[in-house]
């Protein structure tokens, strides 16, 4: 691949991220947690479910708008929050948000992020904000009116954090605060000139929504890890929740809850939407996947809030499976930096351009005309099926796990299970 041109799918703009950026970013990028279990089957656990494809439908108009957090998508996706964005591109999240607004897509803006609360609200973007329960809660309460007065539609609570995940190819590479590279990582900066330069171009690189309060913290030669953890609550319960839902008269999303009872609390608690995720596999290793409890999840909940599965995205099927498994959204973050990585503004549009192409195509050859008419009968486990790749056919076997019932709106926890068969 030579441009952007060139890369047709997800895969593709990752292979240009992967060329454009030092070792120790691309694995601070791409590594997860300890054995990184889960980072790989967040990707794997799509491949056990099957679409099925309705013929004889007329399929001349898809349209697959929708709405999340408020506000109305052209897709059923969003852009997680990620910090620290001008590690990947100088051009950093205001590129992000600028290629999000274009496409018709909200985008989540870090506590952690490299550009401010007030320069994100100028793109225009349709925006929310991701806030973490700090031990100073002058902290997290300036930060949330910062983002009210900004126009923000709704706040996003992290609550996977308390203890930060043991990334050891961060440690290995050396990509930690302060740094402490290796060899072989300096060798590398010296490969990608490109990244480089703009790196040391770069003045405004900061915490910008947190350097008022508390400093620049790499000037103050601080780490990231040290402060976060400092900061971090790590008594926060579900008490805190309800006061920040108090604080907040805007929509309330919670992120990183995954149990079907922790889920069924923070709708006790007033949210709104709950980011089923497992933090991209970069926390608790053996973790499961929002694919695995997404069916449990919504049926716990029923239609009390929005279900965002968010890991593991790739492929436009990977949303449409997420949807029929009950999701109302997924949301990315791995494959925008790609594009970030790759080309600034303009690959984070193309990766966009791609997953609604894909979402769109695949609507259209599943049968399916629009995001509400995609159900539980919509998808299936491959262990349901008599007939498996590389298998001989037993017809005398009968099939142990009974089909799910016909016009289900969601998979009932009963067939939860079958994500781990």
């Amino acid at each position: 691949m030579a441009s952007l041109a060139d890369a047709f799918n997800i895969a593709d703009m990752a292979a240009l991220a992967r060329r454009a950026l030092p070792l120790p970013i691309r694995d601070y990028l791409e590594g997860g947690a300890e054995d990184e279990w889960t980072l790989a089957r967040n990707r794997s656990v799509f491949d056990e479910w099957a679409l099925a494809q309705h013929t004889l439908v007329d399929v001349s108009h898809v349209d697959a708008g929708t709405e999340l957090l408020g506000y109305r998508s052209a897709m059923p996706l969003m852009l997680s929050p990620t910090g620290m964005s001008q590690l990947f591109h100088a051009s950093g999240e205001a590129a992000v948000a600028r290629a999000a607004a274009a496409a018709g897509v909200p985008y989540g803006l870090s506590t952690m992020a490299t550009t401010s609360i007030e320069a994100i609200a100028a793109t225009a973007v349709s925006r929310y904000f991701q806030l973490y329960l700090f031990r100073d809660r002058g902290l997290t309460k300036a930060l949330l009116e910062r983002a009210a007065a900004n126009g923000y539609g709704a706040l996003c609570l992290t609550v996977d954090t308390a203890i930060a995940g043991n990334r050891e190819r961060d440690r290995r590479s050396g990509m930690i605060m302060p740094p402490r590279f290796t060899l072989g990582s300096l060798m590398s900066f010296a490969m990608h000139p490109r990244w480089s330069l703009g790196a040391l171009k770069n003045r405004s690189f900061q915490l910008a929504n947190v350097v008022e309060h508390v400093g620049d913290i790499g000037s103050a030669g601080t780490s990231v890890i040290d402060y976060v953890n400092g900061q971090f609550d790590r008594s926060a319960t579900w008490n805190d929740l309800t006061w920040l839902r108090a604080q907040w008269s805007g929509r309330l999303v919670i992120k990183g809850a995954m149990m079907p009872e922790d889920c069924a609390s923070a709708v006790a608690c007033g949210v709104d939407a709950i980011m089923v995720s497992n933090h991209g596999g970069r926390q608790l290793d053996t973790a499961a996947t929002p694919i695995d409890y997404l069916p449990a999840i919504r049926d716990r909940i029923q239609n009390d809030a929005q279900l965002i599965a968010d890991g593991g995205i790739r492929r436009g099927t990977d949303v449409l499976k997420a949807i029929a498994l009950g999701a109302d959204g997924c949301s990315i973050g791995r494959p925008y930096l790609y594009g970030l990585a790759a080309a600034g503004e303009a690959g984070v549009a193309r990766v966009l351009a791609i997953l609604r192409g894909e979402i769109e195509r695949d609507m259209g050859l599943m049968g399916r005309t629009r995001i509400a008419d995609i159900t539980a009968d919509d998808v299936e486990h491959i262990s349901q099926f008599r007939w498996k790749p590389g298998s001989v056919r037993d017809s005398a076997t009968p099939m142990r796990i009974a089909p799910l019932r016909a016009g289900q709106a969601s998979i009932s926890s009963d067939a939860y299970a079958l994500g781990f068969r």
